[in-house]
Order: C-alpha cells, then sequence, then structure tokens
C-alpha cells in the first residue's frame, strides 16, 4: 500500500512540472513584421494630424476649481470655543 501511495503522490507532482515544460513548436510571440512604405507613410500623416491637433488645444490658464469663488482667500480664525450642545425637552436623566 505504502507503494502505491508513494507512486501517486510522484505522479500528482510530476503533473504541474510537466505542463510546465516549453515545448519547441510553441510561439508565444511572432516575428514582428516590417512597414510598407505605404504603411509607414500612412503612420506619418496619422502623426502629423495628431501632433497638429494636439496644437490647436487651448492652455488651461485660469483655475478650474468651481468654489474657488465661494472660499475665502484666508481661514477664519475660532473666535471662541463652541458651547456644549444642550438637548431639548426635559433636563431630567
Amino acid at each position: 500500500m505504502r507503494i502505491l501511495s508513494a507512486a501517486a503522490v510522484i505522479v500528482l507532482l510530476t503533473g504541474p512540472a510537466y505542463a510546465q515544460m516549453a515545448t519547441p513548436n510553441v510561439n508565444l510571440i511572432p516575428e514582428l513584421q516590417s512597414k510598407s512604405p505605404e504603411e509607414k507613410e500612412a503612420d506619418a500623416v496619422k502623426e502629423k494630424a495628431y501632433k497638429e491637433s494636439l496644437r490647436k488645444i487651448p492652455d488651461a490658464k485660469a483655475s478650474s476649481d468651481p468654489w474657488g469663488t465661494v472660499r475665502s482667500a484666508e481661514t477664519p480664525k475660532t473666535s471662541a470655543p463652541a458651547k456644549p450642545r444642550t438637548k431639548t425637552g426635559s433636563t431630567a436623566n
């Protein structure tokens, strides 16, 4: 029985190791193909159009803070500590 269990352990441990072995016929990264002159020219035209469109976008000079006009420039100082809140209704506990 020990021999059978030892053989089962060996089979179970070698299964994942066998699955990780690289096979020589499988190529996961195909060879990069070079572009034809027409494709290179089309890419250059696309790149030029992209750069032109970026120049047309205006620079953001003003702040985009929607609450900027509501906030004051300096934070107010706390003049006095807040009074403790009292419960409304009966005062007996």
